[in-house]
Formats: structure tokens, sequence, C-alpha cells
């Protein structure tokens, strides 16, 4: 094998000393508990990659539908240059882009990027970053998701694959028995399991496993606010930042294990299984098509009596979930929908139309008396309905209970046209580039300065928070805290600060039950 190895060369790790040589640059040998694996240099040398590394067993097979189990061990070195693939799912969303080895069941992979200087006695933070898509679609290998830019920060970043759709959330009679009365979260146990994978060997890759940051957009956040309240995952993780989502509103929330069993039971044996032996059987493809059916249960999480021992609110509301900082927000036009050809009058119809009694409550939070206020209350409204309302509602629960600092944004700037959007939103998953520094791999788009600057400041916020726990640094606009002052952040350009202005429009969804709007 061409190469060489140089145990003085900088920034080797303790954890193995091999350098070699490779077509993407130096490479660098680390010693997992599984074995050992071969990465490669990314960013010009700045940032060091490992991709494609199991950390659970392919769910395959007689795994399917059960919890994750522990990788086997290799002997050997695996190369760790490439994307593993990413987990089996329908076509869910057009701008999801997959770099990857491809579709398939065996996906329960994570990628880790560190700086290049990192050692095992660096014991950086670590971010642990976990995709959105609905439960249903996504992938760690999307570009927006690129390891490239963050670990410039001081962070080890940690990027995940977990089970979607159909084979991460399937809930049934028989799989209830099974499992001695539990059933389903096969998805967020995943996440549990990469986090234990990461505890057990990110010393070796200079990250500190006391000190890990979990982070999502969309389900992703979904997912952070609900494995705060999983047994399962306290003490995995130290702190927390959501992006546009809460397991506290209607989308995505937790449902009734019963319910969700029956209706799993009855698809399952409409597609003709008569055990789970013959339900395994049945390949990928084709569960993926008939969950795709009108029809077909809906497959997200469930109260299990296990990851989770009761829905979520509940947990919070009793101050058992963890106990530490919490940074979350969502984007302005999360779901701008509503706001399109929107003038006073039809503002005012849909009010009466979807409203009825509470229609002068309802205008009196969100007005419209000029066709431009309609559409600003539109643009809230929609984004709150989707997933801005939950969010808030996580942030209000952990002031109340969490007893540990809590940060709020709110993400502000239009987004300049590209290949999937129109521009002139600040859209739904529109923040992750700016997170990620990962701009110029959205399609299309023509970024400005702006974009450029705040990217940098968000990934300084968010990298901040992960080594400290306050997203406040040097040469940044003062972010208050949410918990001390009920202030927020505006990131847009510029960034400002001040107090929550819009607190009647959450007064009104808290007072008027949804099954009356």
């Amino acid at each position: 094998m061409r190469g060489f190895i140089v145990c003085a060369l900088a920034g080797v790790l303790a954890a193995g000393c091999g350098m070699r040589a490779a077509a993407e640059g130096p490479v660098l040998e680390i010693k997992t508990e599984q074995g050992k694996v071969l990465g490669k240099t990314i960013n010009d040398g700045k940032v060091r990659a490992f991709l494609g590394l199991p950390y659970a067993a392919p769910p395959v097979g007689d795994l399917r539908w059960k919890p994750p189990v522990a990788a086997a061990p290799w002997k050997g070195v695996r190369p760790a240059t490439e994307f593993g693939h990413h987990c089996a799912q329908g076509r869910v969303f057009a701008d999801m882009i997959f770099p990857d080895a491809g579709a398939s069941e065996d996906c329960l992979v994570l990628n880790v990027y560190t700086p290049a200087g990192a050692t095992a006695k660096s014991k950086l933070p670590v971010m642990f970053w976990i995709h959105g898509g609905g439960y249903a679609g996504g992938a760690a290998s999307e570009p927006r998701h690129d390891g490239s830019a963050l670990p410039t920060h001081g962070v080890v970043l940690v990027t995940i694959n977990y089970r979607l759709g159909v084979f991460g959330f399937l809930n049934s009679t028989d799989l209830l028995k099974e499992g001695d009365g539990h059933a389903g979260n096969y998805g967020l146990m995943d996440m549990v399991a990469a986090l234990q994978w990461v505890r057990a060997n990110i010393a070796k890759f200079g990250g500190n496993a006391g000190n890990v940051t979990i982070f999502g957009e969309s389900a992703g956040s979904f997912a952070v606010s609900t494995l705060m309240a999983s047994p399962m995952a306290q003490g995995l993780f130290h702190r927390a930042i959501g992006e546009s989502g809460g397991a506290f509103g209607r989308l995505l929330a937790s449902g009734s294990l019963e319910e969700s069993a029956a209706a799993g039971q009855k698809w399952a044996e409409k597609l003709g299984a008569k055990n789970l032996a013959e339900l395994r059987a049945i390949p990928a493809d084709k569960l993926i098509e008939e969950a795709s059916k009108k029809g077909a249960p809906f497959m997200g999480p469930v109260v299990d009596k296990r990851f989770l021992l009761e829905p979520v609110a509940d947990t919070y509301a009793a101050g058992k979930q963890a106990h530490i900082p919490l940074l979350a927000g969502w984007n302005r036009d999360e779901n701008p929908a509503l706001a399109k050809n929107l003038t006073v009058a039809v503002w005012k119809e849909y009010a009466i139309e979807h409203m009825g009694v509470h229609t002068d409550e309802f205008l009196k939070a969100f007005p419209g008396s000029t066709d431009a206020e309609a559409i600003n209350s539109a643009l809230d409204y929609g984004a709150q309905i989707f997933v801005g309302f939950g969010t808030w509602r996580w942030l209000e629960a952990q002031v109340k209970t969490g007893q540990a600092p809590v940060y709020r944004y709110h993400f502000e700037l239009a987004a300049p046209p590209s290949k999937f959007h129109s521009g002139s939103f600040a859209f739904h998953s529109d923040d992750i580039e700016y997170v990620f520094g990962s701009l110029d791999t959205r399609p299309g788009a023509v970024w400005r300065p702006e974009d450029r600057t705040l990217s940098e400041q968000m990934m300084r916020y968010w990298t901040n928070f992960a080594k400290t726990g306050d997203p406040n640094g040097e040469g940044l606009p003062a972010w208050p805290r949410y918990d001390k002052t009920g202030g927020l952040i505006h990131l847009d350009a510029p960034i400002t600060s001040g107090p929550d202005t819009k607190h009647a429009q959450y007064d009104f969804q808290m007072a008027v039950p949804e099954r009356e709007r």
C-alpha cells in the first residue's frame, strides 16, 4: 500500500498514529471499540472526516423493527472516506440530495468531523446533528449538512442516519406482543445508540463525551425535544439546540400506543402478512410503496412505555426532562402558503371560515387592517401552526421547569432564489446552510455578503453555545437570555434583539382549543 506513517506529524491523535496518503489528502487511522477506521482530510486540510462508521448492527432480517443492537467488530482497517447508505425511504422532498451509497435498511452509520489539529487530549465540545425530514426522509449525507466548516470553530461534529418511516416507527399488535408491551420508536432509539457510540468513542477523535450538544432541524428538532424527555437518553448529552420544531404541538407529536398498534396491525394484515416473520420478509421497496398509499397509518413517535413513559409535554410539566441549557427558535416564513395573494378581505374571510365564534379574538391577535398587515399576520400564523407554536411551548416548558438557561431566536433573513425555492422567504429549513456554513451547496443560489456574514455569526453562536451553554461571544451582537428577559434575537441583516412582541398570538392558541379552529 502506498503511504507513510509519521507519528510525530502535527495533529496525529494519540489513539492511532497511522497517517497515510490518499487522493483526498492525508488521512488518519483511529481505533474505535469496533475496530480501526481510516478517514480523510477535507476543506484544504483544515478538517478530518470519518464517514460511514457503523454505530449499530444493520437492522435487517430478524432485527427489522427491533431496538438497535451493537455493531459487530471487524479486523483490519475499515475505510471511512465515503458515506454509507442512507436509510430506506420514499421520495419525500424534492430538495433532498444524497451523494452516498444509495438507499438501504443497512444504514445505521454516522460521520465524525474533527479539526485537523485535534488530539485525544483536546476534549473538544461535540455537536451531534439529527437531520429533519418528517421522520420519513433525509440523511446525514445531504450536502447542506456538510461538515467542512463547523469544526473549524473548535468543535467535533457528528452527523447520523436513523431509521425512517415504516422501518423506524411501525407499531402493531404483534410487535407489542413480541416486545412485552413495547413497540415503535425504533428511529428514536437509533439516536440513543448513536449517542452511546459517541460516549464510548468520541475521545479518540478529540471530542469530550462530557460536553455533547444535540441539535436538529424540523423532525430533528422534534427529536431533540423528545430525547430530552426520554429516560433512555438521560446523561448522554449536556446541551440542546432546536431549529423549527418541538413535540408539543399537533405535528409529529407522540400518539396513543394502542391506537397506533391497532392501525399498524390492520395495515400489516392487508399486506397479507400472517405473522411478523412474513412481515419481515416483505421487500423494503414494497413496504415503502404500501406505507405511502392513502389510508396507511401515521408512523411516528408514540408513548411506548420504554423510550417515552408519557407524553413529552407531561414530562416537562413534571420537571423530569433533562435540565440542560436550551437554544431554540423557528424561521419567519415556515409556511407562507396562507399569505399568497392575500388582502384584507381575504384574511377576514379566512378568519370567519376557520375561527367561527373566535373570529374577533383571532383578528385581534393576528390583525389585518391593511394588506401588508394581513400578510404579516398570515406569515406568523402559518409558521406557528406548522412548527412555531410547538417550539414556543417547548421553550416555555423548559423555562418553567428546566432549571437551566434558555435562549430563543427568530430567523428572518429572506433567502435569494435557488433551484428549489423562489426566494423572498425565510422558509422552512432555510437556516440549515447558515448553521453549517454550507451555503455553496444550495443549488442555484447566488449568495450576498449579508448571507455569508449571517452564516459566520450563526456558526459562532451555535458553537459558542456548544462550548459553554451561552451563545454570546466577542464580536457578536448580544443575545439576551429568554428565561431572564423574555427577549429573543432576530437573525437577520443586521442582527437585532428585543422583547417578544407577539405573545398575544400564543395566548390565543393556548386559549382556543385546536379543534375549535
